[in-house]
């Protein structure tokens, strides 16, 4: 599934979040915007926008150790 942006909007920082994207990807993204947001390169609008991007790909992130977590304790019966 393709990232969907909106007009005007800072290339990579596409508020959708591609389900096939690898946890280890989703975090380096992330720790990749908290610095960025962190060194103030963003306009408030791109400041935004990269907070937005963060939140989905923490909850990316929550969903595929939750089905990890769902599939150890499948294992472990």
């Amino acid at each position: 599934m393709a990232s969907k942006k909106s007009d005007g909007q800072k290339p990579g920082l596409e508020i959708q979040i591609d389900s096939d994207l690898r946890y280890e990807q989703a975090v380096k993204e992330l720790e990749q915007l908290i610095a960025d947001m962190e060194s103030g390169k963003f306009s408030l609008e791109e400041t935004l926008l990269a907070y937005q991007r963060g939140a989905a790909l923490l909850k990316h992130c929550q969903g595929v150790l939750s089905q990890v977590e769902q599939q150890v304790r499948v294992f472990e019966a």
